[in-house]
């Protein structure tokens, strides 16, 4: 149903950044292939888990010369080709781009890695928070004096990874219907995460963002950007940047004629966030919500993840579907025509094997040797 229908993607199976860029271009109407492991890739096989949704699997040993060349013959009658392995691993497996390309000039062979395919760490093992701890990205991050606050994994893995894995194999593919012509996407989360980085290196130069972490109009030092404590023990966010947002926000908590300071005052910015701190403690998380859910001031209640889906917002818009009953984000963004949709729930390593090769144009007395040699089970 999405606007991706009729394109078709083999995905070597990893973890986190590329099954979620996989998943987005499920969501939005690819087939994806799933090539597993056998007996799957740790935390990237559990069961319930949303990143592996909406495709099917097959399971194929890699290190088999068969298995190879199976992938070679699928990458014939593919659109992409998307892998998370260290540089150099899919070419002596025999699936590199050299090879695959050779196969199908069109096709768009996507690599996800952490630190790229070249430069000196590039053969270096890393994870979320090593790749944006050097892009810059984890350091403002945190309250003054403490250490740096790790954003989970979203920074490097999912934004500065998964998504611009797949915004790169879409720019390709729209190259490619002016070339006719395939190409390979580096995509690496170092370079990701010090992309979404670009508007605080603006402020720096701009003479409007200090290094010095917890000091900043977005990183907690503002009293009207920052989480407040409510008298039940949970916390509502306010982000009231803007004079006329702020000005609404004291007159909602009734400090419009306390003779407060300049709103970009910042040396009276701990004053004036310890007066606020003290107006939100006085009612409980929902009741404020309720108070400003007709207002600009932009005050939210936070949510965890188990209570997201309820929002009455939320609920509106389905911005989060059950899959397999497990409550998870709904496919994004939203189309007019051409809607995306989640194609089915993860898939258990291999479940597919043999329907799914069938489909893909793989005889059924080819599939039944490829079991018999241990290439695939």
């Amino acid at each position: 149903m999405g606007p991706l229908a009729g394109l078709k993607v083999i995905e070597l199976a990893s973890l986190a950044p590329a099954p979620f860029g996989c998943m987005v271009l499920s969501d939005l109407g690819a087939e994806v292939l799933r090539v597993d492991r056998p007996g799957g890739t740790g935390l990237g096989s559990l069961p319930h888990s949303p990143l592996n949704r909406g495709r099917r699997s097959v399971s194929a040993d890699l290190g088999h010369p068969a298995a190879a060349g199976l992938v070679l013959r699928l990458v014939e009658s593919a659109d992409v080709l998307v892998e998370g392995f260290r540089p150099g691993v899919a070419e002596r497996l025999g699936v590199g781009p050299g090879e695959c390309l050779a196969r199908n000039p069109r096709l768009i062979y996507a690599r996800m890695t952490g630190w790229g395919q070249d430069g000196p760490l590039a053969q270096r093992a890393g994870h979320d928070i090593d790749y944006i701890a050097i892009s810059g990205a984890l350091h403002p991050i945190g309250r003054p004096g403490q250490p740096p606050t790790p954003p989970l994994n979203y920074v490097g893995d999912f934004g500065g990874g998964g998504m611009l894995l797949a915004l790169g194999i879409l720019a390709a593919l729209v190259e490619r219907g002016r070339s006719g012509q395939g190409q390979v996407v580096d995509a690496a989360m170092v370079d990701g995460a010090a992309l979404l980085s670009a508007m605080v290196y603006g402020l720096r130069a701009a003479g409007m963002w200090s290094d010095q972490r917890g000091t900043n109009f977005l990183d907690g030092a503002a009293p009207f950007y920052d989480t407040y404590t409510t008298s039940d023990g949970q916390y509502v966010a306010v982000g009231a940047i803007e004079p006329q947002f702020y000005a609404e926000l004291l007159d909602r908590l009734g400090l419009a004629d306390a003779g407060l300071p300049a709103q970009f005052d910042t040396s009276r910015w701990p004053w004036v966030k310890a007066r606020l701190a003290a107006v939100f403690a006085t009612r409980t998380r929902d009741e404020w919500a309720a108070m400003f859910a007709d207002s600009d001031a932009c005050v939210a209640p936070v949510l965890s993840p188990a209570e997201a889906a309820g929002h009455p917002h939320n609920a509106v818009r389905g911005t989060f579907v059950e899959v397999g009953g497990v409550s998870q984000p709904a496919p994004a963004p939203r189309f007019s025509r051409t809607q995306g949709v989640v194609q089915g729930p993860p898939a258990e390593p291999g479940e597919h094997t043999d329907a799914a090769l069938a489909d893909w144009g793989i005889p059924a007395e080819d599939v039944a040797a490829l079991h018999a040699s241990g290439a695939i089970t």
